[in-house]
């Protein structure tokens, strides 16, 4: 007996077991797919909120029936890359349209509607479900737009209520920002999109710290931020409720890093989420947020230790509950005793509805008991509930509060999620931490009186006359030497390495050291010479993840990533950071240097690289993008004319838009190529190029791998599909098999005619999940898409 035999067997079987008593088989029980159907029912949730009364009166009904409906899909358009308009271009003039009156299993497809209160028509939703896009023949190709188009970094298909809180952080480019519970990251996404506003600034002054507790979400993470390109982002696995305090140099003193934006996006009941988890329906009770609370106001309190003077945190949960909500907030408000107010932000998101907070609330154990103040919580019970997670009952003190001033978004109001969200601003530092600024100010002071006598004196020498210190601030400078022996040691080696196991437990995967390039380093003079590197380059921010053998890859940071991670390598564990910028091949040591540029990296670097740059018409970006190695008689006479004479190596390719034709692509374009003998070719991701071709209003769509393979099959003899294969174009988003599989760095193939050997590389750099990973590896001939 067969396999199949044997599962029809076994469906028959239950059907008749399902259907003895009354005659009903298995579908009509309830059953899809042999697991049975969830019941969206909760009659302890309703009983609850009811009792709580966050919805407003006569709504109920539409609230729990928004809440048994499938969640829709949104999406958001990368803000600060450069052809964000036109991919809202795309969007709205050719896959929107092709939506208008398509009806999918009886539904009709309501076309995507921009979020109003999202800047710039950046974020759009629809009434499809996952499943329907997924499945639907119809919408395939809109299907693998959106996959394609998030592989690239250009699309984040995220939850609308998600994307609020990066919003009402107000992020300027020079900010320090700290994202406490980070993954997956498309929070993180948005704020590394704020940092990078105007893309003409490669290295902003600020940076975004990303942070996860769990160390396989943090690979996750990385994936995300990797998206998008930026040398500004790092990622480091922590518990948020003790994160380390991280220090500085400035100047050559020591000083704690304080962030002016954080983002505390707690874990939580998630029973906002109903709608996409509908396994909360069954699991929801009230001992989640009861055993959550206490952790949520460790995460809380951690944060806005770390927020600098006059510094906005965000807080935020996917629940509706005010004991992880308003309570966390208003014990956060009591105890820092004037040290944090709430920020009225209504008015920062106009188009947004909302419900204010509330001020009022009870508890109840998972049993069904409530409880209106901490004095009627008998003993038995006070392990389960805590002081804090009541309301406050003096009158005065809750008024000055301003509880109200907190946001709950209600999933019936706009056909989103449930959401919380509350603005926190520090107006003086907490008063617990008063003692400690005290003795910084003092430390700071001593520091700053014995450089004004250096400078005045002619020798160099150093006299101070002072009263005897008192002993705790002997202590404390002594300490304060240490620290900088350290660091001096540290910027000597200019290496990061990950902390020794005695002062933190490591978790998950062992991570590679970082390591700077030393002033002197021989490596970085021919890459200079060959690109003609800007005198300005920042060359101190280079760093490669191995201290032995050759270096493979080299990364670039930002200067004051740079800065906090030479002077914290014994305090964090760092899992990824910089974006690679260079990558080893053996064949370009003939040609002058070992070292190609790297597409990643590509629109960091160009600013200031002076040499090897060659303006290509958009005939030749087709042709790049479509072909695996063009001979150069299939370029322009132009392009033809400025290769010829440039030496045999890496390049930069640059497409200007040409305003006065505007029916063609309208933004930049900065393209890693190799100059061969004979041939001209771009090393660019397979969905990177999608892309290009995409905004150039090329036709990309293939049908799935199935039908391909039976077209290749009935048409093998008429072609040679040695040399013309088309393709596949089906994209699967498989994010976590990108993030761990080893990266594979083949030479580049510069000649079609020579046969050059391809070196892959035998090192696994397991922290660095690359595009390139594609770029290298599948590099196809795509000379068949029709314009």
């Amino acid at each position: 007996m067969g396999r199949r035999q044997r599962n029809r067997q076994r469906q028959q079987q239950r059907r008749e077991r399902g259907g003895g008593g009354d005659g009903q088989g298995r579908e009509q029980a309830g059953w899809e797919g042999g697991y049975p159907e969830i019941v969206k029912e909760n009659a302890l949730f309703e009983r609850y909120y009811r009792e709580l009364r966050i919805v407003p009166e006569g709504e109920w009904e539409p609230f729990m029936a928004a809440l048994r409906e499938p969640l829709p899909a949104t999406l958001r358009i990368t803000g600060y890359k450069s052809h964000a308009k036109e991919i809202l271009h795309c969007l709205k003039n050719k896959y929107f349209k092709e939506l208008q009156d398509l009806v999918v299993d009886g539904q009709k497809i309501q076309v995507p509607q921009s979020l109003k209160w999202y800047p710039e028509e950046l974020a759009w939703h629809t009434n499809l479900s996952r499943k329907i896009l997924r499945k639907s023949p119809q919408l395939e190709k809109f299907h693998q737009f959106l996959v394609s188009e998030t592989e690239c970094g250009n699309i984040s298909r995220q939850e609308a209520v998600s994307m609020i809180p990066p919003l009402l952080l107000n992020v300027n480019p020079h900010h320090k920002i700290l994202d406490m519970c980070a993954a997956p990251g498309s929070k993180t996404a948005q704020l590394i999109e704020m940092l990078h506003a105007d893309m003409n600034v490669p290295f902003p002054e600020g940076f975004v710290i990303a942070n996860d507790v769990d160390n396989k979400r943090c690979y996750l993470l990385v994936h995300q931020a990797k998206r998008l390109n930026s040398p500004c982002i790092m990622v480091v696995n922590h518990d948020a409720s003790s994160i380390p305090t991280l220090q500085i140099d400035n100047n050559g003193r020591k000083e704690v890093l304080f962030y002016d934006r954080i983002l505390c996006d707690v874990p939580c009941s998630g029973d906002g989420t109903m709608r996409k988890n509908i396994d909360v329906w069954k699991k929801w009770t009230t001992q989640n947020s009861l055993q959550l609370h206490g952790l949520q106001l460790r995460i809380a309190t951690r944060g806005v230790e770390q927020l600098a003077e006059g510094g906005r945190m965000v807080y935020s949960t996917c629940s509706l509950n005010p004991v992880e909500n308003e309570a966390v907030i208003a014990s956060l408000l009591e105890k820092s005793e004037g040290a944090l107010e709430l920020a009225d932000v209504f008015s920062e998101l106009p188009g947004l509805k909302w419900m204010r907070g509330i001020t009022q609330w009870k508890v109840m154990l998972k049993d069904g008991q409530w409880f209106e103040a901490w004095k009627d919580v008998p003993s038995n019970r006070q392990t389960q509930i805590r002081p804090t997670m009541f309301p406050i009952k003096d009158e005065e003190k809750l008024k000055a509060m301003n509880l109200e001033r907190c946001i709950r978004i209600l999933p019936h109001h706009q056909n989103t999620g449930g959401f919380f969200v509350a603005v926190l601003i520090k107006k003086s530092p907490m008063p617990w931490n008063k003692r400690q600024s005290k003795l910084q100010r003092k430390l700071s002071q001593r520091t700053g009186d014995v450089s004004v006598s250096a400078a005045a004196t002619e020798d160099g020498s150093v006299e101070i006359v002072e009263e005897p210190p008192a002993a705790e601030d002997e202590e404390t400078k002594e300490t304060q030497h240490l620290l900088n022996v350290e660091s001096e040691q540290s910027k000597k080696d200019g290496v990061c390495g990950p902390p020794p196991s005695k002062k933190m437990k490591l978790f998950g995967f062992k991570e590679d050291p970082f390591v700077f390039l030393s002033e002197d380093d021989p490596l970085f003079p021919p890459i200079q010479k060959f690109y003609a590197l800007d005198p300005s380059f920042p060359k101190m921010n280079l760093l490669t993840r191995t201290q032995e053998g050759k270096k493979r890859q080299l990364y670039m940071v930002s200067k004051e990533l740079r800065n906090v991670l030479l002077n914290n390598s014994e305090r964090m564990k760092v899992i990824n950071t910089g974006i690679k910028v260079w990558s080893r091949n053996s064949d370009g040591e003939q040609f002058g240097c070992a070292f190609r540029l790297a597409q990643e990296g590509i629109y960091t670097l160009y600013p200031f690289i002076n040499a090897r740059i060659i303006n290509v018409c958009i005939e030749d970006v087709k042709v790049l993008l479509t072909q695996e190695n063009p001979f150069l008689s299939k370029f322009t006479s132009e392009t033809h004319k400025r290769v010829k004479d440039l030496a045999m190596g890496s390049i930069v390719l640059k497409y200007e838009p040409d305003p006065s034709k505007s029916d063609t692509l309208q933004c930049p374009i900065v393209l890693c190529g190799w100059h061969g003998k004979t041939s001209l070719r771009a090393f660019v991701p397979k969905n990177e190029r999608l892309h290009y071709l995409r905004m150039m209003g090329v036709e990309v769509f293939k049908a799935k791998r199935k039908e391909e393979d039976f077209e290749s099959k009935t048409e093998e003899g008429d072609q040679d599909n040695t040399k013309n294969m088309e393709e596949e174009m089906d994209i699967e988003h498989n994010e976590l098999a990108t993030k761990m599989e080893a990266e594979v760095d083949e030479e580049p193939i510069h000649e079609l005619m020579e046969s050059s050997v391809i070196e892959p590389e035998n090192k696994m750099e397991n922290v660095q999940p690359s595009s390139e990973n594609a770029e290298n590896r599948d590099i196809t001939d795509l000379s068949s898409v029709k314009a």
